[in-house]
């Protein structure tokens, strides 16, 4: 599903050069479980932008499911975000004048919703227990249901591959296991591949992966 070979990448900061990334390499097959661990500042953020294409690599190959990312154009990379990637992140990006229902539907609202489309979405709210909470704005919900609207919403597409930062930085251990169940349904479901960057291992099962950044390289493979 996923490869890395070589990967690098550096930013320029004033006259200096900064790699957050030095030649990581790593596989995950199908349907992986992975965690990405490290200290602040060790390039876990970096690694899940350029899974996301939400940058490209300085050096080194990145290819999901059959698909090399470096030198996509930008149009191509809007295109594998849309349809291939859903986003899970620690401050949920909710808007704040839309309705449950409708912060899931978002990445179509600019094409318009088809209402096979809106069905399901009304679907996932309903299986992340929210089914009473369709028309709530964020302001009326808890933490952790914005999260869980913000997981329907990752999953509306289908993707392939979900791409969690920080999932459970806001929310308290019990909310956090919740979460953590559902995207572990998402993968079981599914068969998409789940990685989660997180300072936090206590929701580290024994067959997850683990990738352990250090100083922007690779500390520790992960299982095959």
């Amino acid at each position: 599903m996923i490869q890395l070979q070589d990967v690098t990448k550096v930013y320029r900061r004033g006259l200096h050069d900064v790699a957050a990334l030095r030649g990581v390499s790593f596989e995950l097959p199908d349907a992986s479980f992975a965690f990405v661990l490290g200290p602040s500042g060790s390039g876990k953020s970096t690694l899940l932008q350029l899974l996301g294409a939400l940058d490209e690599p300085t050096s080194g190959e990145i290819t999901i499911a059959g698909t090399r990312l470096r030198g996509m154009s930008s149009r191509q990379r809007d295109a594998f975000r849309r349809e291939q990637v859903g986003f899970v992140f620690q401050s949920f990006n909710l808007l704040s004048n839309l309705t449950a229902v409708d912060n899931v539907l978002v990445p179509f609202l600019p094409r318009g919703v088809p209402t096979e489309v809106r069905t399901r979405a009304i679907e996932l709210l309903q299986q992340v227990g929210l089914g009473e909470r369709l028309d709530h704005r964020p302001s009326q919900l808890s933490g952790g249901e914005q999260q869980r609207v913000a997981i329907a919403r990752a999953l509306l597409k289908r993707p392939k591959l979900v791409l969690a930062d920080e999932p459970t930085g806001e929310l308290d251990s019990e909310t956090g296991a919740e979460v953590f169940r559902l995207l572990r349904n998402l993968r079981d479901q599914h068969q998409a591949t789940v990685v989660v960057v997180t300072h936090d291992p206590i929701f580290i099962q024994p067959d997850d992966s683990i990738l352990r950044l250090r100083d922007g390289r690779l500390a520790e493979e992960p299982k095959p």
